[in-house]
């Protein structure tokens, strides 16, 4: 069965190497210059091959780590060929920064891949331009604030959550798991809270496949044969994981769509209990003073709530367990953090306002969004002609902001690729900011949901530290614990640990 398998997956790479180099070959018959090199203003890079551009230089299972080499190579600014699609990618802390923030209108649109095109067709947040991302983002930014996003109610339901969590990690009795799904499941239910009006049993099927289904997609999304879809999507769009993808997504909207009739047959204008309820209420206003032209409409608060379902879980979780997994694999620190704990508040509930009296646990998750970078890269675009650093990009440019290259700047971090809580404390212990931490992107599309994922990360992490000591499996050392990103549009991967009680 595994050499089948083995026989099918060659002989489908051949076919799709076989079809892409016949393309190439037509191209170099039908062409005698690579488009390429009419701007000549440009960023620098390497040469691109016609039709295929820099695709055999790319690792496509971390294609960021090709890109951070490569500006090592050209330059913190330079243009690289994604198939035939040119791309300007931007590293480093300084050229970051500056492009996102002090020239924010020029870079401040974004460009979304192929395979998000097809689900989210220009609508809700994350890939959304012009009037109506305008309008949704403000939308979703307020009424998440009015259902609790960095409020006590928020907080409350939390540490709600963090008990339901700390149960269920203790019926394992300290033998090893998975902790992924009920990490996902636990921090779903804080943006389902906000989103739904309600959070959901673990074993909730409907509840279990939405979040299931979402982790699953957001791993298929950074997958090789994904991104040769997004590349060459006429050639591409029978793989196997596209047509995952979109079933999956028509799973979710088919949920989603039964969960908004429910809220809808209730819904009381006078009291809105979620995101959802605020949103057809809206809809419902907007419909009744005849405005015909509002974006308050079905298929953008599908695409919404997805991509506030999505975004409210992955990375916050991803997170999360990268951070028990690092402390596994560094048990000094670990037993740092912990000693802090039972110093400052001992047993009682963590709240919000610790933070200030919690620095080296503060400086400790800093570090583990730092390390991680959960998100490496997000495309965006240009907006107008924009000549940055000395070199012309053009309107409608697809440019990358490596996010990666920013939390691991060797000009800006002592010890950029290594575990170190100090890069977030002065000399005195105290808890310290850094400019060039950018785990929630900077500018115009920083992420809106920034202030409910750091209240979860401290709360979460802080009262799962409190009650349990993280331990690599039974015969395995901490030197052995793996800490590769997984392959997926996030640095998602699972693994195993032990959450031996210690209350």
């Amino acid at each position: 069965m595994e050499m089948l398998d083995l026989v099918l997956q060659t002989s489908s790479s051949v076919s799709l190497w076989g079809a892409l180099v016949v393309l190439f070959i037509v191209y170099l018959v039908s062409s005698s210059s690579f488009s390429s090199q009419k701007d000549r203003k440009g960023p620098p890079g390497p040469r691109p091959l016609p039709l295929l551009g820099n695709l055999l230089q790319l690792d496509l299972k971390r294609p960021h780590d090709t890109l951070l080499k490569l500006s090592k190579t050209y330059g913190s600014v330079f243009t690289i060929y994604m198939g035939p699609q040119k791309v300007v990618v931007l590293a480093g802390y300084k050229t970051v920064k500056e492009a996102l923030v002090t020239n924010a209108d020029q870079f401040g649109e974004r460009e979304s891949v192929r395979i998000l095109l097809d689900t989210n067709r220009g609508h809700g947040i994350f890939t959304a331009n012009g009037d109506s991302w305008k309008e949704m983002r403000r939308f979703a930014f307020t009424n998440l604030r009015d259902f609790g996003m960095g409020k006590k109610a928020c907080e409350d339901k939390i540490t709600e959550e963090c008990e339901q969590l700390i149960e269920v990690f203790r019926t394992f009795k300290g033998e090893a798991f998975d902790t992924t799904n009920p990490m996902n499941y636990a921090v779903s239910n804080i943006i389902c809270s906000m989103v739904y009006g309600s959070r959901f049993e673990y074993d909730d099927p409907q509840f279990k496949s939405l979040v299931d289904r979402m982790t699953r997609n957001t791993k298929l999304m950074g997958s090789p044969s994904i991104q040769l879809y997004n590349m060459f999507p006429w050639i591409c769009k029978w793989t196997f994981n596209r047509r995952e993808i979109h079933k999956s997504f028509a799973f979710n909207r088919k949920q989603n769509s039964e969960l908004f009739g429910q809220l809808k047959e209730t819904l009381n204008p006078q009291k809105c209990r979620g995101f959802v309820d605020a949103f057809l209420v809206r809809k419902q206003n907007m419909e009744e003073s005849g405005n015909t032209n509002s974006h308050f409409h079905d298929e953008n608060l599908m695409i919404t709530v997805m991509n506030l379902f999505a975004a409210g879980t992955d990375t916050t979780s991803t997170t999360l367990r990268w951070g028990l997994l690092l402390m596994a694999k560094y048990p000094k620190i670990q037993n740092q953090v912990q000693e802090e704990l039972s110093r400052t508040i001992g047993s009682r509930q963590v709240q919000v306002e610790d933070r200030k009296n919690l620095p080296f646990a503060d400086a400790v998750i800093h570090e583990t969004q730092r390390l991680a970078s959960i998100l490496p890269m997000v495309a965006h675009r240009t907006s107008q002609d924009v000549t940055f650093q000395g070199h012309f990009i053009e309107k409608g440019t697809k440019v990358v902001p490596l996010l990666s290259s920013v939390l691991h700047d060797e000009s800006e971090w002592e010890e950029p690729h290594s575990f170190h809580p100090a890069h977030f404390l002065d000399k005195d212990g105290k808890f310290i900011k850094r400019d060039a931490f950018m785990p929630f992107s900077a500018g115009r599309r920083v992420c809106v949901g920034e202030s409910l994922a750091r209240m979860e990360l401290f709360i979460f992490f802080v009262s799962l530290l409190q009650h349990f000591r993280f331990t690599p499996p039974s015969g395995v050392s901490e030197d052995e614990l793996d800490l590769t990103p997984g392959v997926g549009f996030t640095s998602a991967r699972a693994h195993m640990l032990c959450a031996v009680s210690c209350v």
